[in-house]
């Protein structure tokens, strides 16, 4: 199946211009998109802001988001029913300083959350940069 991804490349805040310099690379944050509209899309991530897992409509800004189109054989849907309202994973975040630190395996960081989503192992080793890189070629297996 085709998905979509989104990745935010604004450094508004300071946060996310501390994980773009730490990634060394231009994306902070990102978005499984479940469904587009006209103006609007439906995205799914977790998220400090919003409390964890959640769906999200948004609009994505060509200005401050890049989409990638990404071929899995994956029912988001199905793990977002078992994961939806999941704590942020704040200690998980840490390995992206520390690649070791696993962090709690009922809370989730968004980049961990969009792989566990579309099916890609360990999905904990995935920061934004690194999940941006796996889905490059389409995100085949």
């Amino acid at each position: 199946m085709k998905y979509e991804v989104a990745f935010y490349k604004s450094k508004h805040r300071l946060f996310n211009r501390l994980v773009c310099y730490w990634l060394r690379g231009p994306y902070s944050h990102c978005e499984l998109i479940l469904a587009r509209g006209a103006i609007t899309a439906t995205c799914a991530s977790a998220s400090y802001l919003d409390g964890g897992v959640r769906t999200k409509t948004m609009v994505l800004d060509p200005d401050h988001w890049d989409v990638v189109e990404v071929d899995r054989n994956a029912i988001p849907e199905i793990w977002l029913r078992v994961h939806k309202g999941d704590r942020y994973d704040v200690l998980g975040l840490l390995g992206f300083v520390w690649r070791r630190q696993i962090g709690d395996q009922r809370k989730w960081f968004c980049s961990e959350a969009v792989a566990a989503m579309l099916g890609f192992p360990e999905p904990w080793r995935f920061d934004p940069m690194t999940l941006w890189a796996a889905v490059q070629n389409g995100g085949r297996k």
